[in-house]
């Protein structure tokens, strides 16, 4: 069974205090509108995983969901133009900030972007908070079957050529209608707990099981 096919909900959380102290685990965050629940629905191939509404900014709490061996995605508050008051935008983009910067259990950020509108100024700010703690970013590009095939191209090429000088930040097209780019999530995100798992061996021999 592939990675995302046996994930399952876990909890949800609105304080950064009761967030899980054990395992490690993986971001997926978006502008509202990337199509953010719809990857996550097409990668673990369940319809209703994630909730997907047709009002921007439904998801306003920070939902787990769990891999199995201490391994978790944190799907987190989509930003951008939702119709919520100030204080409850506020409230996310702390939230969103103090996460991305502080969070010692976050392996990686998969970054949602729309491909017809990459690289918003919300992205940047997502990109800004995460990119000092040097850990890697996975860029997916959604909605690529709403493009041409001259247009997957330029999108692609624009984005890649932005961080053309950072390794640690990949980027690919992807189509939840088609169901196009799964298995290379999967081999990007499988092998960042991957690596984890060699760094907890390494760090602590006796307990490198906990991570598989």
């Amino acid at each position: 069974m592939s990675l995302f096919q046996g994930l399952q909900f876990l909890t949800t959380v609105n304080d950064l205090k009761t967030l899980p102290h054990e395992g490690v685990e993986v971001a997926f965050a978006g502008r509202s509108n990337a199509g953010k629940s719809s990857a996550i629905n097409t990668l673990a191939n369940i319809t209703r995983l994630a909730y997907v509404s047709k009002t921007p900014g439904r998801t306003q709490h920070i939902n787990y969901f769990d891999f199995g061996n201490e391994r978790r995605l944190v799907d987190l508050p989509g930003y951008g133009y939702a119709d919520v008051p100030e204080r409850i935008r506020k409230h996310w983009q702390g939230l969103l900030a103090q996460y991305l910067s502080h969070r010692d259990n976050l392996i990686g950020l998969v970054l949602i972007m729309d491909s017809r509108r990459p690289l918003t100024e919300l992205d940047r700010n997502m990109l800004s908070w995460f990119r000092p703690t040097g850990k890697p970013i996975h860029c997916i590009l959604t909605k690529s079957d709403k493009l041409n095939n001259q247009e997957k191209v330029l999108a692609l090429r624009t984005v890649k050529a932005e961080f053309a000088d950072d390794a640690m930040i990949t980027v690919q097209l992807f189509s939840s209608l088609k169901k196009q780019g799964v298995d290379e999530v999967e081999q990007v995100v499988g092998g960042w707990f991957a690596a984890a798992k060699e760094r907890q061996i390494e760090l602590d021999p006796t307990g490198g099981d906990s991570i598989s």
